[in-house]
């Protein structure tokens, strides 16, 4: 039985998953391609296979999802996610829909031919997946824009938390809603934030405004990036992305919320 296809992306979104190295198991085919991971560094792109599509649950018939493995969700009634590559655990509201483990989000410039990922997220929970829709370019096939999503990456040759969030959060609001222009980009200040389990780092909001709309869909962005280390002392963040400026905007008291339970992640903690 073949997998669900992911949704396909709007004006510079892109969504991929990732080929598990098993041969029992083979990840679901996205019709915009694949994106494999290094061990080192952000989760940026390799070398992209053919496309196969097959079921995406594990041969042994256990989940695949997100939210495998960590504690109990800190919220009543919200589900965990996991990315255990990185060590970082946090909670959704049960309206977001989670990806699975292996699935990266990720941006490029437009007109790269290689489509090489300026900033990626893995193992994400979006919201509204299919929240516009339009055929701008006429050829038929519609295409769909997600509201918002939530996620977490490496950050490999950061020097600090703050520029780590500037540097992230910036790029994903640039990648999905004003390139090539960042003239339309408004950089907050790195704050200081702790979330409830007590992990410590730095958040940095990004907003954009005024930007062209060149199709439908096309809105202001908005990404709150926070980067920290993990247990093992590398830099990695979490970031949320979304539409600005709109009716349906997540309010900065959800996102505030969300952050607040990130947490540290090990192997040996329970399901969620």
């Amino acid at each position: 039985m073949n997998a669900p296809e992911p949704p396909h992306p709007g004006r510079n979104r892109t969504t991929v998953t990732v080929v598990a190295a098993c041969a029992a198991v083979v990840v679901a085919c996205a019709a915009v391609g694949y994106l494999a991971l290094r061990d080192g560094g952000n989760d940026e792109a390799g070398p992209r296979p053919t496309p196969t599509a097959s079921a995406s649950a594990r041969a042994d018939g256990t989940d695949r999802g997100a939210g495998g493995g960590g504690s109990d969700p800190l919220v009543p009634g919200w589900n965990t996610v996991v990315n255990a590559k990185r060590g970082i655990t946090f909670d959704v509201p049960a309206s977001w829909e989670r990806q699975s483990a292996d699935w990266v989000s990720y941006v490029s410039e437009n007109d790269d031919p290689e489509d090489k990922p300026l900033a990626a997220m893995m193992a994400p929970a979006v919201l509204k997946e299919k929240w516009c829709t339009s055929d701008d370019d006429k050829d038929g096939t519609p295409e769909e824009s997600s509201l918002a999503s939530v996620g977490t990456t490496g950050e490999q040759g950061a020097k600090s938390a703050a520029e780590a969030a500037e540097d992230t959060a910036e790029t994903w609001v640039y990648g999905l809603y004003t390139q090539p222009d960042r003239s339309r980009l408004t950089v907050g200040e790195p704050e200081s934030f702790r979330t409830k389990s007590g992990v410590e780092g730095s958040l940095v909001t990004v907003t954009s405004s005024g930007a062209p709309k060149k199709g439908k869909c096309d809105t202001d962005g908005k990404a709150v990036t926070f980067a920290f280390k993990n247990a093992e002392g590398k830099f990695v963040s979490w970031t949320y992305v979304g539409a600005h400026g709109v009716q349906d905007e997540v309010p900065d008291a959800t996102i505030r919320q969300i952050l607040g339970t990130v947490r540290l992640f090990n192997e040996g903690d329970g399901a969620g």
